[in-house]
């Protein structure tokens, strides 16, 4: 069995790792190229490039666009001249969709692994991506609700993380390991992974955290950052706005950083999800350039934009984003959850039933789904079966 199969970014390589692990386990002499990261590599994917070349955010110039686009168009012929039994495009829309798109043209059944955030904004894609793929894999449950609603084949198959992550973690084992103070109430500060995050958010973070420490001593604060640029824009905001704040920060080890705190602040975004899956009470916040704001407040179709709002589908944390992020209304937010345990233990309860949802062996999962659209192709003669 040949299997291509795309993945872009460090989250993407991991899907495809244990995903290609879990198929191996089921099918030993299964073979796999495409585009891969060390991960995949390891698990055995033939590389034809490298999965870093996928791994860009927002505008690119016409250089990387058009890189990306004969790398693409490569792709696809080398794939449509030589069939595989299945095509696997994991996460990376932009990417995968047309590629999918132009392989299922040509008989190649394809399967896209966690969906893009159709549901929630630029629904007109919904139609291309129908077109594009014999079935889609989600990550929620509310995505595979959303994809039945309009009648695209949809698995949902779990979360990875929500298997990994115990269902009871260890704050004490994670306080110790990073030298955290045992007898501290904690606050960890995670303003972003990106450098437009980070710089436009640190400032309001580290305000919010000496207001809260003037108004409760003793607070202990811990920041991870996912790079030396982030570290450096946050401890530049942080030598300017509050210098002698009692804050441990951090290279990598965000989960650790979360697992030992007992509040998170932390921006928008899949850290959410970890801190959910954590029992952390939290506060998400978000900025964006006006433009890109204003965009997305046409394009947005959910009343809220966090995960743990979105699956448990009401607003149980509070969201506070763009001129309402400001350090008095992330002090009192952060502040709200130490003066209320009742509150906290509420929310804990509610975010373990998320968890307890979310953990079905996703990489199982995914692995059964994609193993039954081969077969059903080989049924009707399509992919390399087709002769």
């Amino acid at each position: 069995m040949r299997i291509g199969i795309v993945a872009g970014e460090t989250s993407g390589d991991l899907l495809g790792a244990e995903l290609i692990a879990a198929i191996k386990a089921r099918v030993p002499e299964a073979r796999f190229e495409g585009i891969a990261g060390p991960k995949m590599i390891e698990q055995g994917c033939d590389a034809l490039y490298p999965a870093e070349k996928l791994a860009v955010m927002g505008l690119i110039g016409i250089g990387k666009y058009m890189e990306l686009r004969s790398i693409r168009a490569g792709l696809a012929r080398k794939l449509i001249n030589d069939p595989p039994d299945i095509f696997i495009g994991i996460d990376a829309p932009d990417f995968n969709i047309g590629l999918e798109t132009r392989l299922r043209n040509h008989n190649i059944p394809t399967v896209h692994y966690v969906s893009p955030s159709v549901w929630a904004w630029r629904q007109y894609r919904l139609p291309k991506i129908a077109r594009a793929i014999d079935l889609m894999l989600t990550l929620f449950p509310f995505e595979a609700k959303f994809y039945e609603e309009h009648n695209v084949p949809v698995r949902f198959v779990g979360h990875p993380l929500a298997d990994m992550i115990p269902l009871q973690p260890d704050s004490v084992a994670a306080r110790s390991a990073l030298n955290l103070p045992l007898d501290k109430h904690i606050i960890a500060l995670l303003p972003g992974s990106r450098i437009g995050e980070v710089s436009r958010l640190s400032a309001y973070f580290i305000e919010a955290a000496a207001q809260c420490i003037e108004q409760r001593p003793g607070l202990h604060f811990v920041a991870p950052f996912a790079n030396l640029e982030t570290r450096e824009l946050f401890e530049q905001a942080l030598q300017i706005k509050a210098p002698h704040l009692p804050i441990t920060v951090l290279d990598g080890q965000s989960r650790e950083a979360m697992a030992a705190a007992d509040v998170v602040l932390l921006a928008s975004g899949t850290a959410t999800l970890e801190a959910m899956l954590l029992k952390k009470p939290m506060v998400v916040a978000y900025r964006l350039k006006p433009f890109s704001y204003w965009l997305a407040m046409q394009l947005l179709k959910v009343d809220n934009y966090s995960l743990p709002n979105l699956l448990l589908g009401r607003r149980v944390i509070p969201e506070i984003i763009q001129h309402d992020v400001t350090p008095e209304s992330l002090s009192q937010a952060v502040l709200a959850y130490l003066d209320d345990p009742a509150k906290v233990a509420d929310l804990q309860q509610q975010f373990s039933e998320v968890h307890h949802a979310l953990r079905k062996n996703a990489s199982e999962n995914a692995a059964d789904a994609v193993l039954s659209v081969v077969e059903r192709a080989r049924r009707i003669g399509l992919g390399s079966a087709k002769g």
